[in-house]
C-alpha cells in the first residue's frame, strides 16, 4: 500500500510533500475512531526491548529523529506510530525562516535524502507553547537545541542557554546539535574551546535545578579520528549523558544518482542509506576511545530491523529514523520492534 501511496507523493516537491502528509495525518488521527485504530495497528511492546536508559523508561528503543517536527505541531500523532521515544527541534532562540528553497531533494536511487533546510524554524517560545499543551503519553520526548544563523559563534553558547532553559520544564532530556552541515561555522562549534564553553555552560545551569535533565551531544559523521577522540574527551570530562552518532553528512561517495544531478542539488546533509556504514562506523570509533559506558544513539541509514540491530550491535543503546521512514513507511518502526524483539528472544 505504502509504496503505490510514496509513488504518488515522490511526483512532487519533497518539502510540500511533508507538510501535506503531516497535516492529512493531522487532521485523520484527530478523530477519535481513527486514532484507537491507528495506535492499535502500530503497537508493539515487548519486555525485552524496553530498557531503562538517562534515569529514563523507554518503552521501546526507536525514535523519530530530530528534523520531522521542528516545532512540536504533531508529537500526539507521530506518538500514534509505536515510537519510543521523539525528538523536537532543531529549535533556535528566535524563529528563522531557514535556507532559500529548494532545499530538501530525494535521491531516490539511493534511498537518501539532501537537505539544506538551515534550522527553519518557529522559534523556542512556539515550541513551548506546543508542549505546555500536549497530552502526556508514556512516549519520551526530547528537546534538540540549536543557535540562530545570525548569532556569532563567539556568542554560541547564549543561544543554546536560552532554548536550554525555556524548555527545561517540558523535555525529558536535550540534545545540543553543533553537527548540522547547513549553518555556516557551526560544526566548527565541535572544536575543543568552543565545545566545552557551550557543554559547561548548560551543565552550570542545570546543576541549580531540582530535577536532572540528560544532556547529549549530536556529531557529525565527517569528523577525524582524532576529533572523535576530543569530543569524548570532554563528553567524559563534563559527564555528558550520552552522544548521538550521528547528524548528515557532506560527502557524496558512493552514490548511485549521476554526479550531473549531484552537481545540480548543490550543498547539503546527506542522509539515508549512503549513511549507514558511515554512521555505524563512528558509533564503534566512539566505543574504543571512551573510558566511561556513555550511553550512543545511532542514527543514519536506517531503514529495517537488521539495520538496527546492526547499529546496537556496534554500540547503540537506542537508535533513531527519520529517512528511513520516508521510503519505507510507517510501519518501519513497528517492523524495527519486532525484529528487536526476536532476535533478543533467540539470543
Amino acid at each position: 500500500m505504502y509504496k503505490l501511496i510514496k509513488s504518488f507523493l515522490f511526483l512532487f516537491d519533497p518539502e510540500q510533500v511533508h507538510h501535506f502528509t503531516t497535516m492529512v495525518f493531522g487532521v485523520l488521527s484527530g478523530t477519535p475512531l481513527i486514532k484507537q485504530l491507528l495506535s492499535a495497528y502500530y503497537h508493539y511492546e515487548k519486555p525485552q526491548i524496553e530498557q531503562t536508559l538517562l534515569g529514563l523508561h523507554f518503552k521501546n528503543p526507536v525514535g523519530l529523529a530530530a528534523g520531522f517536527d521542528k516545532n512540536g505541531e504533531y508529537i500526539e500523532q507521530m506518538c500514534l506510530l509505536g515510537f519510543g521515544f521523539i525528538e523536537l527541534g532543531t529549535v533556535t532562540p528566535r524563529p528563522q525562516g531557514g535556507n532559500d528553497k529548494p532545499r530538501l531533494f530525494r535521491l531516490v536511487k539511493d534511498r537518501a535524502i539532501i537537505n539544506r533546510m538551515g534550522f527553519n524554524n518557529k522559534g523556542v517560545d512556539f515550541l513551548v507553547h506546543q508542549l505546555k499543551k500536549r497530552k502526556k503519553t508514556d512516549v519520551i520526548i526530547g528537546g534538540n537545541i540549536g543557535k540562530n544563523k545570525d548569532t556569532p559563534n563567539e556568542e554560541a553558547a547564549k543561544d543554546y542557554l536560552i532554548c536550554f532553559k525555556k524548555l527545561y520544564p517540558y523535555v525529558d532530556y536535550f540534545v545540543v546539535n553543533l553537527s548540522s552541515p547547513n549553518t555556516p561555522g557551526l560544526r566548527s562549534l565541535q572544536e575543543k574551546k568552543p565545545l566545552r564553553k557551550i557543554l559547561k555552560t548548560l551543565i552550570d545551569y542545570r546543576s541549580k535545578q531540582d530535577k536532572v535533565k540528560p544532556i547529549l551531544l549530536k556529531i557529525a559523521p565527517d569528523l577525524t579520528q582524532y576529533q572523535i577522540k576530543d569530543v569524548v574527551e570532554i563528553a567524559e570530562e563534563l559527564n555528558i549523558d550520552g552522544i548521538i552518532a550521528t547528524n548528515t553528512t557532506i560527502q557524496r561517495d558512493q552514490l548511485k544518482t549521476p554526479q550531473e544531478e549531484i552537481d545540480k542539488i548543490g550543498a547539503g546533509g546527506l542522509s539515508g542509506l549512503p549513511l549507514q556504514k558511515l554512521s555505524t562506523d563512528i558509533l564503534v570509533q566512539i566505543k574504543q576511545v571512551q573510558n566511561t559506558n556513555m550511553p550512543l544513539i545511532g542514527v543514519g541509514g536506517i531503514d529495517s530491523g537488521l539495520a538496527a540491530e546492526k547499529k546496537m550491535q556496534s554500540g547503540a543503546s537506542l537508535i533513531q529514523v527519520y529517512t528511513g521512514l520516508i521510503y519505507k513507511g510507517p510501519m518501519l518502526a513497528k517492523k524495527i520492534k519486532k525484529h528487536l524483539a526476536k532476535s533478543r528472544k533467540l539470543a
